[in-house]
């Protein structure tokens, strides 16, 4: 089975949470990995959504461990639009 990762770039500017963190994360860029493979048996090429990471800490931000945390990407749309009401 043939997969990718493609990567984007999201930005918070206020301080968010999203369920499974410890703790909220301050506002800043983050680096979001997207994991998919592709349909098969179809005519044409298309990818299905298997998982969804988050690195931390965010770009630019000093911490003395980074980690990838897996994620629901509808969760990360969900503050993403929080995030932008607050602006």
């Amino acid at each position: 089975m043939t997969s990718r990762t493609t990567q984007t770039v999201v930005r918070f500017s206020f301080p968010f949470l999203l369920p499974g963190f410890d703790a909220p994360q301050p506002a800043g860029e983050y680096c979001v990995d997207h994991d998919e493979e592709v349909i098969e048996g179809i005519s044409r090429l298309a990818w299905r959504r298997v998982g969804a990471f988050i690195h931390l800490p965010g770009i630019a931000m000093q911490g003395a461990r980074h980690q990838m945390v897996s994620i629901n990407p509808a969760d990360l749309e969900i503050a993403l639009e929080k995030d932008h009401k607050q602006s």
